[in-house]
């Protein structure tokens, strides 16, 4: 029975840290404010958008959006300056190009 537990609480701390994450409409329902950045090197965390809900796992950069609200792990709102984001994102083109750069920002996704 112990056994149990232990795989039930392993397995919910993997989905806790997964990236579901919803586009919002206006600053004040976002959890984190968002920045697009132009070069890799500018970016707190390299993205990779993910096809499936699935794929999107811990914190790692791997992002899967959703349609729902409640269907999400982290609601963001993209801001138009460096200055009014939590973080600054670069969409990369392959999974293993996501990551963070700066890991001090890691907290705005738990």
């Amino acid at each position: 029975m112990k056994i149990f537990f232990v795989f039930l609480f392993f397995l919910s701390s993997l989905v806790c840290f997964s990236q579901n994450i919803f586009l919002v409409k206006y600053v004040n329902q976002a959890d984190v404010k968002v920045y697009i950045v132009k070069y890799k090197n500018q970016a707190d965390l390299k993205v990779f958008k993910v096809k499936y809900q699935n794929q999107a796992k811990q914190n790692k950069g791997l992002w899967h959006f959703v349609k729902y609200a409640n269907l999400s792990d982290k609601k963001i709102y993209f801001v138009d300056y460096p200055n009014q984001s939590d973080l600054k994102i670069f969409f990369v083109n392959y999974p293993n190009q996501s990551g963070w750069t700066d890991k001090s920002k890691k907290h705005f996704l738990y």
